[in-house]
């Protein structure tokens, strides 16, 4: 093929934004010549590439969007240290159904157990599987919410919450939340009934919840909503953060 008719395939390409398969296709076409590729393999493979490309790139991009912390997976959950935690139940939330049915999982336990690595977990798993999806603290959520009700923008602040479909709020319960905040919180959850999934991970049993929004009504309104549809995994293990540490000192005193 001439070097002039090869810039403009791959120029033509690119205006239909196949970048990947622009790229590649002056390589592509040697390897096709060498292995005498016919042309309905020749095709098949390109676009091969292409999707691999664009879904690779859409996953990164959520991944991105999502703000997670950091990246956390199932794999790299340790269960034979938490064994008060079904493998098989994880297994089975990962296969995200619940977010098709817009159905909320709850994490609760104290600190340091992998609430949160199993929360992000599942939110990266669904990035995987091309859902939208946002990473917050309580504490940041509350203050997203407060600022928008403060620039009375706050129907636009829900709606655009609503768009993602599903949210993770990480630390409910690690502090406080005023009578503001914790009305916020709950017109939240309403805008998400039935309508979205979240994933909320809290170091305060349920009984405890009137004093983390320091109202036991509005605690019951929120648990109301948030518990007709839920996935609770309730975890009694030890931290995890201080099991190396246990070991460093125990190491220490021999």
């Amino acid at each position: 093929m001439a070097n002039m008719q090869l810039q403009q395939i791959q120029g033509n390409l690119e205006k239909l934004k196949m970048y990947r398969m622009a790229e590649i296709l002056p390589e592509f076409l040697k390897v096709a010549a060498d292995r005498k590729l016919g042309h309905q393999d020749f095709i098949e493979g390109l676009i091969e590439e292409e999707i691999s490309f664009k879904t690779e790139r859409s996953i990164k991009y959520k991944l991105k969007r999502a703000r997670f912390p950091l990246i956390k997976t199932l794999d790299g959950f340790d269960f034979s240290f938490q064994t008060t935690i079904s493998k098989e139940k994880l297994n089975e939330l990962a296969n995200l159904s619940f977010i098709d049915r817009k159905e909320n999982v709850i994490f609760l336990g104290p600190p340091g157990v992998g609430k949160t690595h199993l929360a992000i977990s599942l939110g990266v798993k669904a990035c995987e599987s091309k859902y939208t999806v946002m990473f917050l603290t309580a504490n940041d959520l509350i203050a997203q919410l407060t600022g928008s009700l403060a620039d009375r923008t706050l129907h636009q602040e829900l709606k655009r919450l609503s768009q993602y479909k599903l949210i993770i709020v990480d630390e409910i319960g690690y502090l406080p939340i005023d009578q503001v905040g914790a009305n916020l919180f709950f017109q939240f959850i309403t805008s998400r009934y039935e309508k979205g999934s979240i994933i909320i991970t809290s170091n305060k049993s349920f009984s405890n919840w009137g004093q983390i929004f320091a109202d036991n009504v509005l605690a019951t309104a929120i648990l109301d909503r948030l518990l007709h549809h839920a996935n609770v995994v309730n975890i009694k293990g030890e931290s995890y953060r201080l099991k190396d540490r246990k070991k460093e000192l125990i190491r220490q005193e021999k």
